[in-house]
């Protein structure tokens, strides 16, 4: 019998959750850095064996939203609840239990299984963690609670073993061929975020959106012109920098990184445009992709 499902990944910004999606996946599907709403969308990475396919979806972190992004990413979270045949819900040994209990309390209610994946306990201690896990035992009875280190893969393995347990006998919803739901456009707009994101501070990188507008695939090569788009004319000098050498270097990591990415040689163009307030827009929001109620 084939066995199939969506296991759905939650938790708030900064616990990890991007990491343990690419190494459950085996791809560098999420970008991953130490900045919090890294991730804006709903990312599925789409695992298969001979017989199992485990649809993997990562989801923006849980937040209380205070501009129509936001709005848009916690949409995305709060759907995932919906249709999920096993929910993963990761949070760390920082963070406090009580962070998001609107949020908690959908989990609490859901029917389908929730493992609480305790992430990063190589920076904490036995007594501590068992501190943490006794608060979100409260939280969450039905959950199974599993200490993790996605950084250091330690405890995934068990993970993915109790996932492919508690999949429902089900064909396949994707091609067996298929790794990911997103374009590969999607991939291009979400690495050169990545760069911006740890080469510029402050508010620079949450004011950002990258669009593709050429993707021209070749035998052996890709020729790619992206628009980096920012809210103010004082932010477009900063993404240009002097002489444009802060745009050269965010160019140049991206094209190494896509190069990996997609085993081809890259040509790559960016350009730096205004477009105001457009964390604020339905109109531009839904033009960028973005889900709004």
């Amino acid at each position: 019998m084939h066995k199939a499902g969506f296991v759905n990944i939650v938790g708030n910004p900064n616990v990890g959750k991007s990491t343990l999606m690419n190494v459950l996946v085996g791809e560098r599907i999420s970008i991953a850095t130490f900045k919090a709403q890294t991730t804006r969308h709903r990312i599925m990475g789409i695992y298969n064996t001979d017989d199992m396919q485990i649809v993997f979806s990562d989801t923006p972190g849980v937040l209380k939203p205070n501009y129509k992004l936001q709005e848009s990413m916690l949409n995305f979270s709060t759907s995932a609840l919906v249709d999920a045949d096993v929910l993963l819900y990761v949070t760390d040994v920082v963070e406090t239990p009580d962070k998001n209990n609107d949020f908690v309390e959908k989990v609490a209610a859901m029917e389908v299984p929730v493992i609480l994946l305790i992430n990063k306990i190589d920076l904490s201690n036995q007594q501590a963690l068992e501190q943490i896990v006794a608060a979100w035992h409260e939280l969450l009875p039905k959950a199974e609670i599993v200490p993790i280190s996605a950084a250091n893969k330690f405890n995934v393995d068990y993970v993915m073993k109790r996932v492919r347990e508690l999949l429902p006998d089900s064909p396949p919803y994707f091609d067996k061929d298929q790794w990911t739901d997103k374009p590969a456009r999607f991939f291009v707009t979400e690495i050169i975020r990545e760069k911006i994101l740890l080469f510029y501070d402050k508010e620079i990188p949450y004011s950002v959106e990258v669009v593709v507008e050429q993707f021209k695939e070749q035998p052996k090569s890709i020729q790619i012109n992206a628009v980096i788009y920012v809210e103010r004319d004082s932010q477009k000098g900063i993404i240009i920098g002097k002489q444009g050498r802060a745009l050269k270097k965010v160019a140049t990591e991206a094209r190494r990184d896509l190069e990996k990415f997609f085993g081809k040689s890259i040509f790559l163009e960016t350009f730096v445009k205004v477009d105001k307030d457009w964390r604020s827009s339905d109109k531009e929001l839904r033009n960028f992709g973005y889900q709004l109620e």
